[in-house]
């Protein structure tokens, strides 16, 4: 079997040698979060490339929940990471839950300890930190380690039935206290947890821990290819042994990855829900939270999302990505997909004070400019518009060609309109322009009597819907918070969201429903928000802007 190696990674080339050389048949994969969580955009990169390799190469890739500690576990969990790999597009052959394997982990942690290769110790975490001896210092050996087989076998077995109380005693694997590899210093295998667990319930009183389940998980499901991040390297060297020591017929292969690292966010689990409990977020799905549920409800695609993944690529070296590129991708992926729409987020009464009262026409307007096929609309014109009020000035400002008194500008597929007046309110506000229509001017006319610099676009005051409109800014100011040395809590930006109130074409957004995108002239890239929006009110979450300083590097 050859097989074409260009726009590769080093996972891939080791994937295509090891088909090549007849070692495996074929691959299996896996994706195996923990149900403590929602997934963020750090998980999709790993999503992406464990069922991307598996989809590439015609294997197989189990989506596989590593419950092993019921205290941090919930179903909610569980439904979202399923609703998420869904979203992006993937499928599992098949669906496991470590907890499926407890009675056979069980068991092998009985055979370790029949091997003379485990012990029950009765040492407090923080006694065990003692022993255990730092990177420069060996540990040095519990007074608990030379128990007797028969004795650990006893004291395991009451582990078991529940006669210890949380933490009193662990089941630990007796390699070498003095290893370099602190890893290999006697890790705890097993601890007692009198707690419910989602899927077992009160079954088990003792959780095998992570670093013993999971390589025991891989082998048990045939694993050809374990893919994790680098932060699990070091422990590599346990995960062989367990796989050793445990006699499992099938050795899968560990291999490690950067994880992805990326500005303005952060990328824990842990620190996400704390945004979450702590109420600045109102929710796991919150439009500013890196979670693959938040990237969906503010508007991103699965397609922006794969397509970024596929760029940041697959490496040993840590980096720290630009958060601009997703919104990069998003834009490049969302140009061509999204009718275009006039929103006004900040609206301005215009008032054309020679078109017919109580009159009003249809102006033809395309739904996307870079895109023939999408056809076009037909959007209400009358004689009171709403207009952005960025896009007055009482006094204009250099090189401003917008609307301000004595100047003309063209109104978006409409007509040539020239201020002469405007209303102040009683704080010196602002609140209405007249202008004056030129009839001859209508776009698609031919008119080409005298040009204007500028043209504005505009809702039909009579004839458009309120809406509400979330522009969302990073929601950390710091744009390496993790190697910043602040806590992230203290870089969260108080202006992360502002909240306008306006109004947008009845036209174009008459049918939207949840979810569905939008590109609103010279505004950004907006979706229908799922969570506010409902029969009374429509919320729009700015997705991103239009433009951005950001270049892809090719």
């Amino acid at each position: 079997m050859t097989i074409e190696k260009e726009n590769s990674n080093f996972i891939r080339n080791i994937v295509i040698g090891d088909l090549e050389s007849g070692k495996h048949k074929s691959i299996a994969t896996r994706f195996p979060p923990e149900p403590n969580g929602y997934l963020h955009i750090g998980h999709a990169k790993s999503i992406c490339l464990n069922f991307g390799l598996a989809e590439e190469f015609e294997g197989t890739v189990n989506l596989r929940f590593d419950d092993t500690n019921p205290l941090k576990e919930d179903v909610e969990y569980v439904d979202s990471i399923k609703e998420d790999v869904k979203w992006l597009g993937f499928d599992w052959n098949a669906l496991y839950f470590a907890s499926d394997y407890f009675d056979e982990m069980y068991k092998r942690a009985v055979l370790l300890i029949n091997k003379g290769l485990a012990y029950v110790d009765d040492l407090s975490p923080e006694e065990m930190r003692e022993y255990r001896g730092t990177l420069k210092e060996a540990g040095k050996d519990s007074p608990y380690r030379n128990r007797s087989i028969e004795e650990n076998l006893e004291l395991f077995e009451k582990m078991k039935k529940g006669d210890f109380k949380d933490g009193e005693k662990v089941l630990r694997a007796k390699i070498d206290m003095a290893s370099p590899n602190i890893n290999l210093r006697d890790p705890a295998i097993y601890r007692i947890s009198h707690s419910t667990h989602h899927n077992t319930g009160d079954k088990w009183c003792i959780y095998p821990m992570y670093t013993f389940a999971h390589p025991l998980e891989d082998a048990i499901e045939g694993i050809t290819h374990s893919l994790c991040t680098l932060e699990f390297e070091d422990q590599r060297p346990f995960y062989d042994w367990v796989v050793r020591e445990c006699e499992m017929e099938y050795i899968p292969r560990q291999i490690e990855f950067a994880r992805l690292n990326m500005t303005n966010t952060v990328m824990s689990k842990r620190k996400l829900k704390q945004l979450v409990d702590e109420g600045v977020t109102d929710g796991w799905d919150d439009p500013r939270m890196p979670t693959i549920s938040g990237l969906r409800r503010r508007g991103y695609t699965p397609e922006s999302i794969k397509n970024f993944c596929t760029e940041i690529g697959i490496s040993k070296a840590d980096s720290t990505v630009d958060s601009q590129m997703l919104d990069f991708f998003l834009r490049e992926d969302l140009q061509a997909k999204a009718p275009l729409a006039m929103a006004v987020i900040n609206p301005l009464k215009l008032v054309i004070t020679n078109y017919p009262e109580g009159e009003n026409e249809y102006i033809e307007i395309e739904n996307n400019a870079k895109n023939e096929s999408m056809g076009s609309r037909k959007v209400s014109f009358s004689r009171e518009l709403y207009i952005e009020k960025d896009d007055f000035m009482e006094v204009p400002a250099k090189k401003y060609f917008r609307l301000f008194p004595g100047n003309e500008v063209r109104l978006k597929g409409g007509y040539y309109v020239k201020c002469n007046d405007f209303i102040k309110n009683e704080d010196g506000e602002i609140v209405e322009i007249h202008c004056t229509y030129d009839p001859e001017t209508k776009s698609g006319s031919g008119f080409s009597g005298r040009k204007v610099k500028a043209t504005i676009h505009w809702v039909d005051a009579n004839n458009c819907t309120p809406a509400e409109f979330r522009l969302y800014e990073p929601l950390i100011l710091d744009e390496e918070t993790e190697s910043s040395g602040q806590h992230f809590l203290n870089l969260i930006n108080e202006n992360s969201i502002d909240i306008k109130n306006g109004f947008v074409e009845n036209a174009q957004i008459e049918d939207a429903k949840k979810g569905d995108k939008f590109q609103f002239i010279r505004n950004g890239f907006y979706c229908v928000d799922s969570k506010y929006t409902n029969d009374e009110k429509l919320v729009f979450n700015r997705i991103v802007p239009l433009k951005s300083s950001f270049k892809l590097n090719k």
